[in-house]
């Protein structure tokens, strides 16, 4: 296996909206930060130990390739969990925080009695979490349900068997510069401009319905 070309190396994809556009809610400093400095550290670090990992393929070195899966695993996971966390937030002017519609909306009427069950359900997990993580909304496919899950670190929620499609960032960088320690303000916040739509696709791709 060849070393990956720089023509293959993962890149950060293009935000779908401005810094500043998701003000009030979350800060242009924090998406700033979050998206040129956490994000691409993730894809730099994912991609420095692809090349080291196909390296090390190359030499038959299995220690190696061991010891470098959990770099992979993280910095892989903090490169897609973000790419999808980026796609489930829109500008309130551009349908943050309308109600799904459609399919997703009996989905969670069906799973969860309500939205705003859904809602409080999520954001609990979500304030919960104990250090790092990220709150999901997925689609577990053997059983053609929605399902609430909570992953640690960067973990990326196929772990769980599940299909993300709506994810909370609740690591400190993604609201501390705004909201402090007070998780519990962000994750009230970040539901203004949670982009269902986005959301609706996923499930729509996810279910076939």
């Amino acid at each position: 296996m060849d070393t990956m070309t720089h023509s293959q190396q993962y890149q950060l994809p293009t935000l779908p909206y401005d810094f500043g556009d998701l003000e009030p809610y979350i800060s242009a400093e924090i998406m700033s930060l979050h998206y040129n400095k956490h994000h691409q550290a993730y894809v730099n670090n994912l991609n420095k130990a692809l090349e080291q990992y196909a390296d090390a393929e190359q030499k038959n070195d299995l220690p190696a390739q061991i010891a470098l899966q959990a770099a992979i695993k993280f910095n892989g996971g903090g490169h897609l969990n973000h790419s999808i966390f980026w796609t489930n937030l829109a500008p309130k002017n551009r349908g943050g925080g309308t109600p799904p519609e459609g399919a997703l909306a009996q989905a969670i009427n069906q799973d969860f009695g309500s939205l705003q069950n859904l809602t409080d359900q999520l954001s609990a997990k979500a304030t919960a979490i104990q250090g790092s993580g990220w709150a999901w909304l997925g689609f577990n496919k053997n059983t053609g349900r929605l399902e609430i899950a909570t992953c640690d670190n960067q973990d990326p929620l196929a772990i769980k068997g599940l299909i993300p499609l709506l994810g909370i960032d609740v690591w400190e960088h993604a609201y501390y510069l705004q909201y402090k320690n007070v998780r519990p303000d962000y994750v009230k916040a970040i539901w203004n401009i949670i982009n269902w739509k986005n959301v609706a696709e996923r499930y729509k791709t996810a279910s076939g319905k």
